[in-house]
C-alpha cells in the first residue's frame, strides 16, 4: 500500500497539518480550520469513506452530491482503465472521438431527441455560464440583440463563477462581488414550504408563476431566458417544488418567447426520482445543465444540452455567428468514458426503479425517529431527503457536521437544513446506520428544552 494511504492516527494529523498550510479549501472560512480540521480520507469503498486512521465514514452527501454509484466503483473503474490505454485527451476543436459521440448521442436519446445537440465543459458554474451565453447569442443570431436580461429565482444558486453569480441569490456569495456582477431579474421562489394557509405545493407553484407572468408581459422583449433548479433548489436549503411550475414556466416562456434553461447540475442524473428532473413535468428546456453525477462522481465533466433548431442558428459562414466559448479540457475523453459507464450502470442495476424502494424505507424511518424532535418540514423527492432544525442556534451547521463525523457519518447541513443524499448503492443496512445516525446526531446538538419540544409541520413537499 503506498505510503500516503497507510493508515495510523499520525497520518491522520499530518495530512491536516499540511492541507492547512498549503490549501486553500473551497466553501471554507480559513481560520475555523483550526476547530474544524479537514478530514484526510485515505480511500473509499460503496458508500464509504477511510480516514488514514481506517476510521470509516458513511458519504451522506455522496461527495458534494456528485458520487451516484459509490466510491471505487469496478464497473467505473475498468472502463477508465480501458479507456487509459486508448485515448486519455484530444482538444475538441477541429478532432472528435468516440467517448465524446457516444455520450452526445446517448444523452440526445434519453431526451426523445428534443435536445439533440451537447456542449462539453468542466463544472457546473461553466455549463450555466455557457447556456446563458448560448440563450443571448442566438437571440442575437436571430436579429434579436435586445433580448440581454435574465430572469432568476429567488434563492437560486447556479455557481460562483461572475457569469453563474449573475442569476444566483445567495448574499454571502453575490454581495463580496456585487460591483462586477450584471442585475438579474429575481422572482418568488415556488418552495413549497411557502405555503399560505389552506394552499398546497401546487398552489405555491401557481402563485410564483403568476409573478414570473407579471415579469414576462411587461419585460419580455429584452429577457433572453428564464433559469430555474426543476424541482429542488438545493445550495439553498433543499427548497422543494411541484413540478407544475415547471409545467406552467415552460407554457410562459412559449408565449412570450424566452428561452427556458434547465439547471439540472445537483437535481439530474436520477437525483430527484428520474433522469432528467424536468421528465416529472412531463416538459423539456431549451438548455439543460449537467455536471456533478454525470461522470459517477470521478472525473469533472459538464454539458449543456439543447435543441437542434438552436444549434442551427450558429450554422454560418460568419465566424461572429458561430458560439464563441472554449476550454482546454472540452469533452475530455476520460470524464466521457466515466459518464458512459455511468449511463451503462443506470441500464444494468435499474437504478431509478430500485432508488425509490430505498427512498420510502429512508423517509419511513426517519419520519418515526424525528416525531419528537425539534424539526419541520420533513420532505423527500427522489434520493433528497431534508428537513429543517428549529431554533438551532450558533454555528449549528458545524457543529452537526462534526458531530456527524463522530458518529461515523460525513455530512454538511446548509444553515438550518440538515439533507441526506447518499450514493444510489446504499443497501438498507447503511439506510439504517445512516437514519440511525443522524437522529444520534440531532440528539447531540440540540438543547435539552428543545428536544422534549417534539415536531411541527413535518410534512412532505
Amino acid at each position: 500500500m503506498p505510503p500516503s494511504t497507510a493508515f495510523s492516527p499520525s497520518a491522520n494529523t499530518n495530512w491536516q497539518q499540511r492541507s492547512r498550510r498549503h490549501v486553500w479549501h473551497p466553501c471554507t472560512q480559513s481560520i475555523r480550520l483550526e476547530a474544524v480540521p479537514p478530514l484526510p480520507i485515505a480511500r473509499g469503498e460503496g458508500v464509504w469513506l477511510i480516514d488514514h486512521d481506517g476510521r470509516r465514514y458513511l458519504d451522506a452527501t455522496s461527495s458534494w452530491w456528485v458520487n451516484l454509484f459509490g466510491h471505487a466503483h469496478p464497473a467505473i473503474n475498468a472502463a477508465l482503465k480501458d479507456q487509459l490505454d486508448t485515448l486519455s485527451h484530444v482538444m475538441l476543436a477541429g478532432c472528435t472521438h468516440a467517448p465524446a459521440v457516444e455520450l452526445a448521442e446517448r444523452l440526445a436519446a434519453l431526451t426523445g431527441h428534443e435536445l439533440g445537440h451537447c456542449f462539453y465543459a468542466s463544472d457546473g458554474a461553466s455549463a450555466v455560464e455557457i447556456a446563458l451565453k448560448m440563450s443571448f447569442h442566438a437571440w442575437r443570431n436571430a436579429g434579436r440583440s435586445g433580448k440581454q436580461h435574465f430572469v432568476a429565482l429567488r434563492h437560486g444558486y447556479h455557481g460562483e463563477t461572475l457569469g453563474a453569480l449573475h442569476v444566483t441569490d445567495v448574499p454571502v456569495f453575490r454581495d463580496a462581488y456585487a460591483p462586477l456582477l450584471a442585475n438579474a431579474h429575481l422572482v418568488a421562489s415556488p418552495d413549497a414550504r411557502a405555503a399560505l394557509a389552506g394552499e398546497d405545493a401546487s398552489a405555491v407553484a401557481r402563485r410564483a408563476a403568476a409573478e414570473l407572468e407579471a415579469l414576462l408581459a411587461e419585460s419580455h422583449a429584452s429577457i433572453a431566458a428564464v433559469i430555474v433548479e426543476p424541482l429542488v433548489q438545493c445550495a439553498t436549503g433543499m427548497a422543494m417544488h411541484d413540478p407544475d411550475y415547471l409545467r406552467l414556466v415552460r407554457a410562459l416562456c412559449d408565449r412570450y418567447e424566452v428561452h427556458l434553461i434547465a439547471d439540472e447540475i445537483a437535481v439530474g442524473c436520477g437525483r430527484t426520482g428520474s433522469f432528467f428532473a424536468c421528465e416529472q413535468a412531463g416538459i423539456w428546456p431549451d438548455f439543460l445543465c449537467l455536471s456533478k453525477g454525470i461522470s459517477g462522481g470521478y472525473l469533472p465533466l459538464a454539458l449543456v444540452m439543447t435543441r437542434d433548431a438552436i444549434y442551427e442558428g450558429f450554422v454560418d459562414d460568419d465566424v461572429a455567428r458561430s458560439f464563441l466559448h472554449s476550454h482546454s479540457y472540452t469533452g475530455n475523453a476520460l470524464a466521457c468514458c466515466a459518464a458512459l459507464a455511468t449511463l451503462d450502470l443506470f441500464e444494468r442495476e435499474d437504478a431509478l426503479r430500485r432508488n425509490r424502494g430505498r427512498a420510502e424505507r429512508l423517509i419511513g424511518r426517519l419520519r418515526e425517529g424525528l416525531r419528537r424532535m425539534p424539526v419541520d418540514h420533513l420532505r423527500q423527492r427522489g434520493m433528497i431527503t431534508a428537513f429543517d432544525v428549529r431554533e438551532p442556534g450558533a454555528r449549528f451547521a458545524e457543529r452537526f457536521h462534526l458531530a456527524a463525523r463522530a458518529n461515523g457519518l460525513l455530512m454538511r447541513p446548509i444553515g438550518s437544513t440538515v439533507y441526506l443524499m447518499p450514493p444510489y448503492v446504499i443497501g438498507d443496512d447503511e439506510i439504517d446506520r445512516l437514519v440511525d445516525g443522524t437522529l444520534a446526531t440531532l440528539q447531540a446538538v440540540s438543547s435539552p428544552e428543545h428536544a422534549e419540544a417534539g415536531g411541527r409541520d413535518v410534512a412532505l413537499a
